[in-house]
């Protein structure tokens, strides 16, 4: 989960002024008609934020849209955009959307991150398009008045007691639902799956266009699915890059608990790493043989439990729970072994300081972290037992050590009193036939099991590709040349494996 960016964005148009200026356009590459809006946005030079720097051309702009779709005229809210023009307007074949992960990525961010190689790999054949959901970035913000203690990762993450109490967690949990209940706003009781997937129709719409290609990442492939199910024939073709599970009983509470599954997969590619002599020049070979590298980090674990070591952050420990939360967020990236190899090895020097990975160095935002909670709980109703929970983090820690029963652990949801307003979306295989998966089969977020089950759902109406690289996130990203090549196949020409195929790494 990235943060989310927070560039202020300074134009707004209404939805209903957007509406009145759509004219015809010129006809797409490929000769199907096109709309386009001729001037549908204020579109202004973007500013840097999240430390990505603005590719050359990269435009920024705001809409309108409901705060309930329920209640159309009423009030509204600022949902932030982000385009990068195809620069080869003679092979443009329409709009491609990118939608982030999270719940709480910046679609403007992600763009930034990711546009001129997408615009690469695309041959210039999209305008390219992104978007911060509501409650992200520059878009309309809300927030529940958490306090700064609650807003770690390592307590927005129900990190258990080191005997694997859960007590704590669960006062922690009650507060921060108590807050949001009390203290929150109408906007962040807008966050749901189906309202970022109204608001991605209302930005169709605005663009003047009549479809979309949409490139979907982790929770933004489950946006993405959504979109199709609701939207079938606003979807040209659909890519779905680390997949969660889609059962609309569970969704957000079933991908946390997938999570455990999902490290226990990835864990042996940094073992692997961490016992490799090549390590061995840098200091960052953690043990001479693979098997001895989990251990040893469980090992350090306990000891942070009991004595926390100083870091380069006054006041701020290496902490048990914080080397394992440091430990899933490498996971998602092979680029990130050497930086946790690093923590690792200045946690077991008596003389060394820990440098702290960013995500844990400081507590967040309050309206990062109130998104944070409302982008799960919303969706779906989580079970409210604590005492269940505390069955189901038992078995996790024996199961899965690694994530020391986290994934199964209580959160605010179990006290969400607001609830889910609709009902899930299920993914069916009903509808048109354009959909392309691309799926580690080592996956620490979105585990391989996982996909596997939107790709039941999907049916005929999808092909999957699996990439031997683990990570999270594949296309232009963790994933290898072989599986780029199938998805900017799909994306440029349409074409996809006659049936499901594999990509070694």
């Amino acid at each position: 989960m990235t943060q989310p960016t927070r560039t202020a964005l300074l134009f707004t148009l209404c939805a209903t002024a957007v509406a009145a200026t759509l004219t015809p356009g010129l006809a797409a590459a490929d000769g199907r008609p096109a709309v386009r809006a001729e001037p549908a946005f204020a579109w202004h030079a973007c500013e840097p934020s999240g430390g990505a720097p603005v590719p050359a051309g990269q435009e920024c702009a705001s809409l309108r849209v409901p705060l309930d779709y329920r209640d159309p005229g009423g009030p509204a809210v600022e949902v932030a955009v982000a385009r990068l023009r195809t620069d080869r307007p003679a092979a443009r074949r329409g709009t491609l959307l990118v939608i982030p992960g999270g719940p709480g990525s910046s679609g403007v961010q992600r763009l930034a991150q990711k546009g001129e190689a997408l615009r690469a790999a695309t041959g210039g054949g999209y305008d390219l398009v992104s978007l911060d959901p509501r409650g992200v970035g520059g878009s309309t913000r809300g927030r529940c008045g958490l306090p700064a203690g609650d807003r770690w990762l390592t307590t927005l993450r129900s990190w258990p007691d080191a005997d694997g109490g859960i007590a704590e967690n669960t006062e922690r949990a009650r507060r921060t639902a108590a807050s949001c209940e009390s203290g929150g706003d109408a906007l962040l009781r807008s966050v749901s799956t189906l309202n970022e997937a109204r608001d991605i129709d209302r930005l169709r719409g605005a663009l003047g266009e009549r479809e979309l290609t949409v490139w979907g990442t982790s929770y933004g492939a489950y946006v993405g699915a959504v979109y199709a199910q609701k939207f079938p024939q606003r979807v040209d073709r659909l890519v779905l890059d680390s997949t969660g599970d889609p059962d609309p009983a569970r969704v957000a509470h079933g991908w946390l608990e997938n999570m455990a599954a999902g490290a226990a997969d990835r864990f042996p590619d940094f073992a692997a790493w961490a016992a490799d002599p090549a390590r061995e020049e840098a200091g960052l070979r953690l043990a001479d043989r693979a098997e001895d590298v989990e251990p040893l980090l469980l090992a350090l674990a306990r000891r942070l439990d009991g004595s926390p070591r100083a870091s380069d952050v006054a006041g701020v420990p290496l902490t048990g729970n914080g080397l394992r939360q440091a430990l899933q967020n490498a996971l998602y990236s092979d680029a990130a072994f050497p930086a946790l190899a690093r923590l690792v090895r200045a946690a077991q020097d008596p003389l060394g300081r820990p440098v702290l990975p960013p995500e844990l160095a400081r507590a967040l935002p309050d309206e990062d972290a109130s998104l944070m909670v409302a982008g799960i709980c919303n969706d779906v109703r989580w079970p409210s037992s604590a005492a269940g929970y505390a069955r189901r983090v038992a078995a996790d820690r024996e199961r899965y050590p690694l994530t020391a029963g986290m994934p199964a652990n209580i959160t605010p949801c179990a006290f969400w009193k607001s609830g889910p307003s609709e009902k899930p979306v299920r993914i069916t295989g009903e509808g048109p036939s354009e959909v392309l998966m691309i799926q580690s089969l080592r996956d620490p977020a979105t585990p391989y099991a996982g996909a596997l089950r939107m790709r039941e759902a999907l049916g005929d109406r999808a092909r999957m590709v699996t990439v031997g690289q683990g990570g999270h996130g594949m296309y232009l990203g963790n994933g290898n040349a072989c599986g780029d090549r199938a998805v900017s196949a799909f994306l440029v020409d349409g074409v996809r494996p006659a049936r499901d195929a594999h990509c070694p790494n």
